[in-house]
C-alpha cells in the first residue's frame, strides 16, 4: 500500500503537512507531495478537507500473496553441539507440540548432524517425525550447508511454522533462510500463541528496550519463522515409549564456500553455564565494586550455583559479559535467582523473571526488583550476604 495525493482535488491548504509526524508531506507547485519518508501512519487521510489524500493498492500488493492453504505443520530446528541436542531444542519441542495440537497438525524436528540415538530422543520429547541429515559437513557448524538444506526442505514440505533457538547458531543462519524464502522472521521471542480466529502465529517479544511486549504476525507469507530465547519455554514431557518416524535425508550436493578449521571454546564458557544452573546469584551496580563478586562467588559455590550480573555491572568492568543476564545477555530460568544490589530495570527483568523463586536484596525499599521478587530483603548486600554465607556454612557443617 502507499499514500497518494489526487492533484486535481488538492488545494494546497497544508493541513496535511502539520499532521505528518515524519515530515513526509511537503508542498510542491502549490500541491501536497508525499516524499520517501512516508511510514504509512495514515494520519493524513482524515485531515484533508477535500479528500485528496488516499491509500491505494500497489501492483506489489496485488501479486505478493501466496496460497497459505498449501502450508501445514510445525517444525522445530533442533540444534546440536558436539553431537548432542541442546536444551533449547527440547524446550521448543514442548512449545511446538502445543502449537501443533492447536493447529491439528504434525510436529516435525529437523536435525543436522548427531547420531540416530539423538534423533530418536527428539521423538521421545514430543516430535511426530524427525528429518535427520548425517554428514561430515555438519560435524562443525557452518552457515552455508545449514541454509541450503533447510531452505530446500521447507520448499519441498511446506511447513506452516518453523522455529529455532535464539542462540549464536540460530541467529546466524535462520535470517538467511527467511531471506531466501522471502518470508518474515521474528527474533528473540519469549512467547508463542495461535490466533483463534485467523490461525496466524502470534510471535511475542520485548520491544522498545523491553518496555513493552510486541505481538508480531506474518499474515501473508509462509512459513512463519521465529527464533526463541533459551529458557523461556518449559520442556514437554519425555516419553520413552513414544513412537515416531525418522526420515534419512539425502545430503548429496551440499557444499560450503568456507571450511571450519578449528573450534576453540573460551575459558569462560566452560566455567559459566547460566542457562543450565538451578541457582544463580547475580550482582548489579549496587555492589559498588568488582570485589563484591568474590562474595557472590562464595555464596553461589555453597549453593552449587552460578554467578550472574546485570548489564550495569558488566559495563563497569567488574565481571565478564558471559555472566550477563537480561535482554542483551542471557535469558535464565533457575529454581532460585538471588538478585544482590540489582535495582530491577525492565531490560534485566526480561532475562530472569521466569525464575521459580526470586530473592531480592537491595537497600532501596522502592527498587522495582521487589515488584517481581517472591522474597525481599531491604538491607546492605555487604551485611546481608555475609550473614547468608555464615548461616549456610553452619547448616552444612551440622549436616556433615
Amino acid at each position: 500500500m502507499r499514500i497518494k495525493v489526487d492533484r486535481d482535488l488538492c488545494t494546497g491548504c497544508e493541513a496535511c503537512v502539520d499532521s505528518c509526524p515524519y515530515d513526509a508531506i511537503e508542498i510542491k507547485d502549490e500541491k501536497a507531495f508525499i516524499n520517501e519518508y512516508c511510514q504509512l501512519c495514515r494520519n493524513c487521510l482524515s485531515v484533508c478537507p477535500e479528500g485528496a489524500i488516499k491509500e491505494v493498492e500497489t501492483e506489489e500488493d496485488r501479486t505478493e500473496g501466496m496460497d497459505l492453504s498449501q502450508f501445514r505443520g510445525v517444525w522445530v530446528m533442533a540444534e546440536q553441539r558436539d553431537g548432542k541436542v541442546v536444551d533449547v531444542s527440547l524446550e521448543l519441542l514442548g512449545a511446538g507440540r502445543r502449537l501443533a495440537d492447536e493447529r491439528g497438525s504434525e510436529l516435525t524436528a529437523v536435525l543436522f548432524g548427531a547420531s540416530e540415538d539423538e534423533a530418536a530422543k527428539l521423538i521421545h520429547w514430543g516430535a511426530d517425525r524427525v528429518l535427520h541429515a548425517q554428514s561430515p559437513v555438519f560435524d562443525t557448524f557452518n552457515d552455508d550447508p545449514y541454509v541450503e538444506l533447510l531452505s530446500r526442505l521447507i520448499t519441498q514440505y511446506k511447513p506452516e511454522i518453523v522455529l529455532t533457538g535464539a542462540t549464536a547458531i540460530g541467529r546466524s543462519f535462520f535470517p538467511r533462510v527467511a531471506a531466501r524464502l522471502r518470508t518474515g522472521l521474528t527474533a528473540d521471542c519469549t512467547s508463542l500463541e495461535i490466533d483463534k480466529e485467523t490461525g496466524h502465529l502470534l510471535q511475542i517479544r520485548p520491544a522498545f528496550g523491553g518496555n513493552i511486549m510486541a505481538t508480531i504476525l506474518c499474515p501473508k507469507h509462509r512459513p512463519q519463522m521465529a527464533t526463541v530465547r533459551p529458557r523461556v519455554m518449559k520442556k514437554g514431557e519425555y516419553n520413552e515409549s513414544r513412537k515416531g518416524e525418522i526420515i534419512k535425508l539425502d545430503v548429496e550436493g551440499l557444499s560450503s564456500r568456507t571450511k571450519v578449521l578449528q573450534s576453540i571454546k573460551e575459558e569462560s564458557e566452560t566455567k559459566v553455564n547460566l542457562q543450565e544452573a538451578d541457582v544463580i546469584v547475580a550482582g548489579g551496580r549496587g555492589l559498588g565494586k568488582a570485589e563484591g563478586f568474590k562474595m557472590l562467588e562464595e555464596l553461589a559455590s555453597l549453593l552449587d550455583g552460578a554467578v550472574g550480573a546485570s548489564r550495569a555491572a558488566v559495563d563497569e568492568g567488574w565481571i565478564s559479559y558471559s555472566h550477563q543476564v537480561g535482554q542483551t545477555g542471557k535469558t535464565v530460568c533457575p529454581k532460585i535467582y538471588i538478585a544482590c544490589g540489582i535495582s530491577g530495570a525492565v531490560q534485566h527483568l526480561v532475562g530472569m523473571q521466569s525464575s521459580d523463586i526470586i530473592i531480592a536484596i537491595n537497600k532501596n525499599p522502592d527498587a522495582p526488583i521487589f515488584n517481581v521478587a517472591n522474597y525481599g530483603i531491604v538491607g546492605d548486600v555487604y551485611e546481608v550476604v555475609p550473614e547468608l554465607i555464615k548461616k549456610i556454612k553452619e547448616v552444612k557443617g551440622s549436616c556433615q
